[in-house]
């Protein structure tokens, strides 16, 4: 799809099976939020043709009034479009404007969306009156009363602090779970997508450049900039130096790291860690099941969470690790300290580097 000349995205095929939640990833310009257009008919495509249950719906060469195709899904938005008037009559509109229910119906259908999500109470509150929390809460509850096909989520949860966030998250979840509802979530927050997602797929640049079940895209991106992206934060370029029994040895730098694989000696790698999958301590030990141990120098402790972050050089290298604050505490690690990073050989994911101009593949 094009737009003044300029390429907004670029999907040779995406499909979403029913009942699944698609969790679309990407930073900020990769073509998450057109894309989201585009499958709810909202933007026309330059090329190809969008699909709803099999039938076409969108496209150049496609002649269908799309509208009977809106009225199966809905749209949440980030920021929450809301009339000037009660919230009961807010997420009773939808209701309202595609008719064919009755009023003891809608009412039945409306109070138990506006319990289901913790609004009963602001029934007749003006929606001019609520806070952030509340008004998504009441765009919510407008969406799911209509009982969609396909739920379009628009990074819904961004403009939230964090407690109501994170309630609302987990009310929208089971929600999705109870109805069996399919939808798209478009994010460019990763602990969304790994939350909400039964598959994640990573746009960049308006490419589609992985998608897979969540925890294969999490654990073993495509490239460094998914591997990035998706929070491997520990990435170092390497070679294969010896190959034994399934397990080679990589050279990256001073370290020499082992990983599970079956690629031959001379084959240049990236080497993935998840900060999440290294532990720390303050000196090496014997051999445990943690094959690689990179002795270093703590750079910086930063404070993330219910974790920390700790930053680690050792030699040309730096790893990053997250640790909780109690481990924190327990090992007494501080700036300029000594620390010894541990992860098993299972932990890396190698993505084999190709020769210029080649595309880049996962063994």
């Amino acid at each position: 799809m094009e737009r003044a000349g300029r390429l907004l995205l670029d999907l040779p095929a995406l499909s979403v099976g029913r009942g699944e939640v698609l969790a679309v990833i990407g930073p900020n310009g990769a073509g998450k939020s057109t894309l989201l257009r585009v499958i709810g008919l909202l933007d026309k495509p330059t090329a190809g043709q969008m699909r709803f249950d099999g039938q076409p719906a969108l496209g150049p060469s496609v002649h269908i009034d799309p509208v009977g195709y809106r009225r199966r899904m809905a749209l949440v938005f980030q920021e929450p479009l809301l009339l000037d008037t009660t919230v009961f009559d807010n997420v009773a509109l939808g209701l309202w404007l595609r008719g064919g229910v009755s009023a003891q119906e809608t009412t039945r259908r409306v109070e138990h969306w506006l319990s289901r999500f913790g609004i009963t109470q602001l029934a007749q509150r003006q929606a001019r009156t609520l806070s952030g929390g509340e008004a998504q809460r009441t765009s919510l509850a407008r969406a799911f009363v209509l009982a969609p096909e396909l739920l379009l989520l628009d990074e819904p949860f961004a403009g939230l602090d964090p407690p109501a966030r994170s309630i609302i998250q987990t009310d929208v979840r089971q929600a999705l779970a109870e109805t069996g509802t399919t939808a798209i979530l478009v994010t460019h927050d990763r602990d969304e997508a790994l939350f909400f997602g039964h598959r994640v797929a990573v746009l960049i640049g308006g490419r589609l450049r992985q998608i897979g079940p969540t925890e294969e895209v999490f654990s073993r991106p495509a490239d460094a900039e998914v591997a990035e992206l998706v929070g491997v934060e520990n990435v170092l370029a390497g070679r294969v130096v010896e190959a034994v029994s399934g397990v080679v040895t990589i050279a990256s730098g001073d370290l020499r790291l082992a990983a599970v694989s079956d690629l031959p000696i001379g084959q240049r790698v990236l080497v993935c860690v998840r900060p999440d999958d290294i532990t720390l301590s303050q000196s090496e030990g014997p051999a445990t099941s943690a094959r690689n141990q990179v002795a270093g120098l703590i750079e910086s402790i930063r404070p993330h969470g219910a974790v920390a972050q700790v930053s680690i050089q050792s030699g040309d290298s730096r790893l990053v690790a997250l640790v909780t604050r109690a481990s924190l505490q327990e090992l007494e690690l501080e700036p300029g300290g000594p620390v010894v990073a541990r992860f098993k050989a299972t932990a890396i994911h190698l993505i084999v580097q190709q020769l210029a101009g080649r595309r880049q593949a996962t063994p």
